[in-house]
């Protein structure tokens, strides 16, 4: 945050936050006051005393707490710090929010293209039989063993395939998109999962670099 004025009057303080820190209040009425991401949002900070602040979010009121209480005013900044790395660890969010959907690139390319074939191979067991243009394409008359026993997992390959892939998009959303700040259902929210869901892994790496790029842009 930047570094409030030597006696920072009650009007900076709250122009300041609704103009750079909007953010900490929605974390704010999020921790201490048990209200859902979507209804913190947008915070409005309408008044700061000593003892508490005053928000207001989607038409409600809220009074968030100053524990303990401030001697002075000049004190709101290094309080209200604290605060917002309270509520980032009460809610078990990280301080770097993921604003950007990162696309494959290189070699994560040839990978999506592997499991999109694969995808479309095995999802007809027919395409294992004679007579059907991938058979006769590939030319697996010349390995009927091989041939056998793809027409026999097929189904198994399918379900496995969606199955990991669906539950890497489950905990992608819980264990990055969430943390770092990607609301839930949102474009940006969907992007990642889908992307997940079709790809796999490679996701993960993507989204890990970009949060990687964000931490050395703060060093």
């Amino acid at each position: 945050m930047a570094t409030y004025a030597t006696a920072p009057t009650k009007s900076f303080i709250i122009k300041h936050m609704n103009t750079l820190h909007a953010d900490s209040l929605s974390l704010y009425l999020r921790a201490y006051c048990g209200v859902s991401a979507h209804y913190a949002q947008p915070a409005v900070l309408q008044d700061i005393s000593l003892s508490d602040l005053l928000i207001t979010a989607k038409g409600t009121r809220y009074s968030v707490p100053i524990i303990p209480p401030l001697t002075s005013l000049s004190e709101a900044r290094a309080r209200i710090i604290a605060m917002h790395n309270d509520s980032l660890q009460r809610l078990g969010l990280s301080d770097i929010t993921i604003r950007e959907y990162r696309p494959p690139h290189g070699l994560q390319i040839v990978s999506l293209a592997l499991v999109l074939a694969t995808l479309v191979v095995f999802s007809r067991r027919s395409n294992f039989l004679p007579g059907s243009m991938f058979y006769e394409m590939v030319g697996l008359e010349a390995y009927p063993a091989f041939t056998r026993f793809c027409y026999d997992v097929a189904p198994v390959v399918v379900g496995l395939l969606l199955g990991a892939h669906l539950l890497e998009a489950t905990l992608l959303a819980v264990k990055r998109l969430r943390p770092h700040g990607v609301r839930f259902a949102s474009g940006l929210w969907f992007a990642w999962v889908v992307s997940n869901f079709v790809e796999g892994f490679p996701v993960w790496r993507r989204f890990d670099q970009i949060v990687s790029e964000e931490r050395m842009k703060r060093k």
